[in-house]
């Protein structure tokens, strides 16, 4: 395979791991982010799903560069706090990406939850959109619990306070082969893959 795929963001972590993901099951594929193509504005992020944000994000990257796209949206839903902040993990605390007044806040919201109620769960929705209108869209799920202080640096946003379920370390505290293997990003991108092995 020798193909373009533009993924519809400028963090660089989410297309390094995305680029990990593609290397292992398409070789040949090039993902392309959204500094290596002419700039444009992008769309607020209006859903009121991950899948709606994903598509949204899918959608308009094809609009303004005709490449296939893949848009993902992701976030932390706790339990005792009604599976939010869900759609607004970025922004929880009033600013886009501040890892740590996110961080922050969510720990102060939940310093008089006991322990045993702490479970949570990292939500993906991965959309690709292709130039001629095709659209697939894909979940993955990685559940856990949270820990009251931050361990580990090889991550971001909400890594360093989430112990995946079946472990005892943080997802900030795992090497990055590991994580891709549970994480709810990669295993989105491992279910998008035969699909865009498929349409490309």
């Amino acid at each position: 395979m020798t193909a373009e795929l533009l993924l519809a963001s400028r963090n660089p972590k989410k297309l390094l791991e995305l680029r990990r993901v593609a290397g292992a099951l398409l070789p040949g594929l090039r993902v392309l982010g959204l500094d290596d193509v002419t700039p444009y504005d992008e769309v607020p992020e209006t859903g009121a799903t991950f899948a709606d944000n994903a598509l949204l994000k899918a959608r308009e990257a094809v609009r303004h560069t005709g490449l296939a796209a893949v848009g993902d949206d992701s976030g932390l839903t706790v339990n005792a706090l009604n599976e939010m902040p869900g759609i607004f993990s970025a922004r929880w605390a009033g600013r886009h990406g501040d890892d740590l007044a996110n961080l922050e806040l969510l720990l102060g919201q939940l310093a008089d939850v006991p322990d045993d109620r702490l479970g949570a769960a990292f939500v993906c929705a991965a959309a690709l959109v292709t130039p001629k209108g095709a659209e697939h869209v894909v979940h993955g799920t990685m559940r856990g619990r949270l820990v009251r202080e931050p361990k580990g640096d090889n991550g971001f946003g909400y890594d360093p306070i989430f112990v995946p379920e079946g472990l005892d370390v943080t997802s900030a505290e795992l090497l990055d082969a590991d994580k891709d293997a549970i994480s709810h990003r990669g295993r989105a991108f491992c279910l998008l893959a035969p699909v865009i092995l498929r349409v490309l």
